[in-house]
């Protein structure tokens, strides 16, 4: 067996064996490394898992998943559903727009689609329960929703994709994936609206309207937050890492200051917090890093790159194998390490078909997201239903219904790149 054969096998075996992405990664490089090349080069192990994390644009990584939490333990969430609340009214349906809104704004403080998707959970389960919808689908429906996290800017998995793919400019990601990100949510949004209309879910004389002006003025400092984060990105005031840091900055003074529902007991907490789940993402990337270079070195991912090329000359056909293959990985893998083990393989197959890597980034993405509430690993789903206190096969039939919805989405961006190139263009990114 040659030796490309051993790493991807000793790969596949370890995960299914149930090791940790992170070390069957590792593993597997250390074994291609043995089988293909040399035990001294084993030697690199050190030098390799370092200089896989040695990246100064890695700094917003952990900055985000800590703006994430400090937002969803600050308040924000509830005043943002209480304001999209005010501004829909009582009405069938309405709180599953709500749902989806606060997820999309949220989605642009996080950056993640699990931690978007356990502050919404929180504040609107509750509610939407007593309203009349079933458990299930309101789980499903804010895991789904939560997804966009992973589109809508600031993007943990697209600041992963422009550090792994060379000359993209993640300005330009975070422009391109603003636009799919509302028209996923939008998706979601048909589904939802019809299966509440059609089923009588929240009774418009059941539901208290909250005042307009109360509500509006409690969530100005959610609101402003990804205005800050945009707007000091589009004006040059600071670089995506830098804006990092301003969103953690201001997500303190928000929840120290201004809700006043964090104070420095709960934060010193919060810094440990995202220590430790920064810490496991780090891990991941870093003995990626062993992979990498081996399969670099034995020439893998070239060899598994020409081998999808010659499966077919039609770049529609390899694109919607390529999406097809993303998907069944993301109901399996977290969107890190889909990067990092696929990123490798697919960029000879972009530059052969000559799609634009922005465009093909934010197609990864949605398809990344559909996978996040997709069973049998629905990272997303595992917190809603964790929240809601129900089983995750419950949510089998409704997480269909909106994986349809979401790939329709997709389809359409696939179909016409404007949708996401549009938007960095005017702004002037490099495409």
């Amino acid at each position: 067996m040659s030796p490309d054969l051993w790493m991807i096998a000793s790969f596949l075996l370890l995960l299914l064996a149930g090791v940790p992405v992170a070390f069957s990664l590792g593993l597997a490089g250390a074994v291609g490394i043995v089988t293909g090349l040399s035990p001294d080069m084993l030697a690199t192990l050190g030098t390799n898992t370092y200089n896989s994390i040695a990246k100064y644009p890695l700094i917003a990584i952990p900055l985000f998943i800590l703006t994430g939490l400090v937002f969803e333990r600050a308040g924000v969430a509830a005043r943002l559903v209480r304001f999209a609340q005010a501004l829909i009214g009582p009405r069938h349906g309405g709180l599953a727009l709500v749902a989806v809104l606060v997820c999309m704004i949220m989605g642009g403080m996080s950056g993640s689609g699990p931690a978007d998707a356990a502050a919404v959970a929180m504040v609107m389960l509750p509610s939407m329960t007593r309203a009349g919808y079933p458990k299930p689908f309101s789980a499903t429906l804010i895991a789904a929703s939560a997804s966009t996290a992973i589109l809508i800017p600031p993007s943990v998995a697209l600041i992963l994709y422009s550090i792994v793919v060379p000359g993209v400019d993640l300005r330009a990601l975070f422009a391109a994936g603003l636009f799919p990100g509302v028209l996923a949510g939008l998706a979601l949004l048909v589904p939802a609206f019809w299966l509440s209309r059609r089923h009588g879910w929240e009774a418009p004389d059941e539901v208290a309207r909250p005042p307009l002006g109360e509500s509006f003025r409690q969530a100005i400092p959610a609101l402003f937050a990804p205005v800050l984060i945009l707007g000091g990105l589009r004006s040059g005031l600071f670089t995506p890492t830098e804006a990092a840091v301003a969103a953690v900055a201001y997500g303190v003074v928000v929840g120290l200051l201004l809700t006043r529902e964090l104070d420095w007991r709960a934060l010193w907490r919060l810094f440990g917090e995202a220590a430790t789940i920064s810490g496991v993402v780090m891990l991941i990337i870093a003995l990626a890093g062993i992979f990498a270079w081996a399969g670099t070195m034995l020439g893998t991912f070239r060899h598994l790159a020409e081998w999808l090329i010659a499966l077919s000359d039609n770049g529609a056909v390899m694109l919607l194998l390529i999406m097809i293959a993303v998907l069944l990985a993301g109901m399996l893998l977290d969107a890190i390490s889909i990067y990092l083990i696929l990123m490798p393989i697919l960029i000879p197959v972009m530059q052969h078909f000559d799609w634009n890597p922005v465009w093909f980034g934010i197609l990864l993405a949605m398809n990344i997201a559909i996978g996040q509430f997709t069973p049998p690993v629905a990272v997303n789903l595992m917190v809603t239903t964790e929240v809601a206190g129900i089983r995750l096969e419950q949510t089998l039939g409704w997480a269909l219904v909106f994986v349809v919805a979401m790939a329709a989405a997709l389809l359409l961006v696939a179909l016409f790149p404007p949708i996401a190139l549009w938007l960095p263009g005017v702004l002037g990114y490099n495409l």
